[in-house]
């Protein structure tokens, strides 16, 4: 799971749900149900259950296309779902349009819709988008919002929606999929919906001058502007901080930080390929060590960047899967490189940084 700090929203959900706060679920169901148990503040639960507990209202989850079951698919992601709305949290539905992972390095067109040109590809993402919202309707779990692509800087559904291709920038065709799955969310949400545009450049304002200036001479209507923020990738805090500022005031939006994390440790490799591993990776190393303290107070400092965005725009923070553990895989074979941003300890104990999600 994953964690949004507090916020509000603007539009439907300033009505829905003030002042959220929330936690991400992968497509995995999680280590508590391998074995693992989760504490915190003396209490053994279910890791949503304690998150909603600390304040945490949102859970974001992620989905692919047509992946081995139980990893990151459709009725995986409606378990959760259940399981999420029984702990007291809206749903954040966030669809790669990929069987595996998408990313700026990575945006596979599903094997299912390959050979398809911008026509088809267009109806095949409305109409997927739409069955999926609808599914989570059916059993009473309506998403709150929903992000149309997963780090979607460099387009998606690839080669057609792929943006930097032939020599030069491509634009129109990545517009048109973008729209399509907008549409095919609202359709499938007769009550409404959010909708994020989600790229992966949190500390760098050219790079999302220039992509949302581009989507939005084309037409593309979305609601929130969604960012990554690992300082690792993507800079200091202060680089964020005016990013945010710079983006809701341009755009007129509200900003969400849809993944984002910090190490509490820097561990020996023991085999893993860990994404942070030296305390130089850091840029604010010496105002917020690895350390669980460290942790917590890089999360602190994300509220107060988040309040400081005029006109109410910072709508909070989503912290990228605060409960995977060392042994859970989001797919067979595949290392855990993130065992070290968890939120919880490797005895599965919660750790101060809990704290963020308070009201």
């Amino acid at each position: 799971m994953s964690v949004l700090s507090p916020g509000v929203l603007r539009t439907s959900w300033r009505k829905r749900c003030p002042g959220s706060v929330g936690v991400q679920g992968g497509g995995n169901v999680g280590a508590a149900d391998r074995g693992r148990t989760y504490r915190d503040q003396g209490r053994i639960a279910p890791v949503e259950q304690l998150l909603a507990a600390r304040g945490a209202n949102l859970v974001r989850l992620r989905l692919w296309v047509n992946p081995p079951p139980g990893t990151s698919d459709l009725g995986t992601a409606l378990v959760l779902g259940r399981r999420a709305n029984a702990a007291g949290c809206h749903l954040l539905l966030d669809l790669h349009y990929s069987d595996f992972w998408a990313d700026p390095g990575t945006q596979t067109t599903p094997a299912a819709w390959t050979g398809q040109d911008l026509a088809q590809l267009s109806r095949t993402v409305h109409d997927y988008t739409r069955d999926v919202v609808t599914a989570f309707v059916a059993q009473d779990t309506p998403p709150l919002m929903i992000q149309i692509g997963n780090e979607i800087s460099r387009g998606m559904l690839w080669p057609v929606g792929a943006i930097h291709r032939d020599g030069g920038e491509r634009w129109d065709a990545f517009a048109e999929l973008v729209k399509a799955g907008v549409a095919g969310a609202r359709e499938g949400a007769p009550s409404g919906i959010t909708t994020i545009v989600h790229l992966e450049t949190g500390g760098d304002n050219d790079a999302c001058r220039h992509f949302y200036d581009n989507i939005g001479r084309r037409g593309v209507e979305f609601d929130v502007i969604g960012l990554s923020y690992f300082p690792w990738w993507h800079g200091s805090l202060s680089m964020l901080r005016s990013n945010m500022t710079d983006l809701a005031a341009r755009y007129d939006k509200g900003v969400l930080i849809v993944e984002t994390g910090y190490p509490w440790i820097l561990p020996e490799a023991n085999g893993v390929s860990y994404y942070v591993r030296r305390a130089t990776q850091l840029p604010d190393r010496d105002r917020f060590p690895a350390t669980p303290e460290g942790q917590a107070a890089f999360f602190e400092q994300l509220r107060a960047i988040r309040s400081e965005v005029p006109d109410r725009r910072g709508l909070g923070f989503v912290a990228w899967e605060p409960a995977w553990m060392p042994e859970v895989r989001a797919s067979e074979g595949e290392e855990n490189r993130y065992a070290n941003i968890t939120m919880f300890d490797w005895h599965g104990a919660g750790l101060p940084s809990l704290a963020a999600f308070r009201a």
